[in-house]
């Protein structure tokens, strides 16, 4: 499975708008290093079956997706219903002109409703043959434990994010773990064992919605993954500071980054995701 990291910034990207002369707010990072610029959070992943999945739909999607040369996908999975992960959806209407069909979407079923509620008309049933606007099917997966997604087994499990939950997402040995700030019990047992793990580290101080560093590294001491890799980082995250000082398992995410990672064999009968 190859994983691409679309956007690894936090909700306003860094730099944030602003800044004395426009060009942005750039805090502790440095405007020269280039893995500094973050877009919004999304990853993509390209499976052994040739079934392409696409993770939340950020307000950037469309240059993250041009940038990439992604040019095709079935599947989207929303962790939750915020707007930096959510704002995006309009734009799957190109892809939907590509593959012929509507996209599966699939995320807790409080999560779609919330979306439902937003855009309400690209949930709606398509009419065939013409894409005018983006078209998506609701698939509502569990809160906690397994189902089943282009044709492979996952694991979701639930993450307090501030005031709601968010869904963490599991493949194999690999997870995706964005806008976290508490696991419980549940959580890290669906997270054992795992050798890969793209974690939320927003800042270096305590957040009440963001894992910070110290607490990604008491994580990490818990889950010893292989690799664990911050992703949804503002603008206190500087790269270069991060290279130098994080934990020899820990790195910071970059936009574009890949990973390639093991996968689980693919489910030859689908059956337990009910899309509408």
């Amino acid at each position: 499975m190859k994983v691409t990291i679309l956007g690894c910034g936090g909700s306003a990207g860094v730099p944030m708008l602003g800044g004395e002369d426009g060009h942005g707010i750039w805090g502790r990072c440095d405007p020269a290093e280039p893995k500094n610029r973050r877009s919004r959070a999304s990853i993509f992943l390209e499976m052994a079956n040739g079934e392409n999945i696409l993770v939340d739909t950020s307000p950037d999607i469309r240059a993250q997706l041009l940038t990439n040369g992604i040019k095709a996908f079935r599947s989207i999975f929303y962790t939750h219903a915020h707007a930096d992960h959510i704002a995006g959806l309009d734009e799957v209407r190109g892809i939907n002109r590509i593959i012929r069909q509507p996209i599966k979407a699939y995320g807790a079923a409080s999560v779609l409703d919330e979306i439902q509620t937003r855009f309400d008309y690209v949930f709606k049933p398509w009419t065939s043959p013409e894409f005018f606007r983006a078209v998506v099917e609701a698939c509502p997966v569990p809160e906690q434990g397994q189902f089943e997604m282009a044709g492979y087994p996952f694991t979701v499990f639930q993450q307090a994010h501030g005031r709601i939950h968010s869904s963490g997402l599991r493949c194999g040995n690999f997870a995706y773990s964005t806008d976290v700030v508490e696991l419980g019990p549940e959580s890290l047992a669906a997270l054992a064992g795992v050798e890969t793990w793209i974690v939320d580290c927003f800042q270096q101080k305590p957040h009440s919605a963001h894992a910070w560093l110290e607490r990604v590294v008491e994580w990490q001491d818990i889950l010893q993954p292989r690799r664990t890799i911050l992703t949804h980082m503002g603008t206190d995250m500087d790269w270069r500071w991060m290279k130098n000082n994080l934990p020899d398992t820990m790195e910071p995410a970059w936009d574009g980054m890949t990973l390639s990672v093991d996968e689980p064999a693919p489910i030859s009968a689908r059956a337990s995701v009910s899309c509408s």
